[in-house]
């Protein structure tokens, strides 16, 4: 069992930053790819950003990418996504995730998720 909680989000305006995190607790955190996910009012949740367990390997929604950043710290069980550049579209609840293997895009992959932090950007 894994349990996550993220933190950070808030109230941003249109072409700020937000650094957004997940703490992890229970089983060993670096055995798990992680992932975030996010939700915007009305619509499914997508995909945002993806990381392998020690951090080598990263993968980026194409909307994302160039201004999202997600990270990492092992010893600190901890995951981030640096957000730059925000817009008003991408206010959403944020979502992580962790994955024992599988597509890393797919919500199905993730075995364990939190129960998400809320991000606005406003106009």
């Amino acid at each position: 069992q894994v349990q996550l909680a993220e933190s950070g989000g808030g109230l941003v305006q249109a072409g700020g930053s937000l650094r957004v995190s997940c703490a992890a607790s229970g089983r060993a955190f670096s055995m798990y790819s992680m992932g975030w996910f996010r939700q915007a009012p009305g619509k499914e949740r997508e995909f945002v950003a993806a990381i392998s367990w020690n951090g080598g390997s990263t993968y980026y929604a194409d909307s994302v990418k160039g201004r999202f950043t997600i990270s990492r710290d092992n010893p600190k069980n901890t995951l981030y996504l640096q957000m730059n550049s925000l817009k008003t579209e991408e206010t959403a609840v944020y979502y992580c995730a962790a994955s024992r293997g599988g597509t890393y895009y797919r919500e199905d992959s993730y075995d364990y998720w939190g129960q998400g932090t809320q991000v606005t950007v406003s106009s």
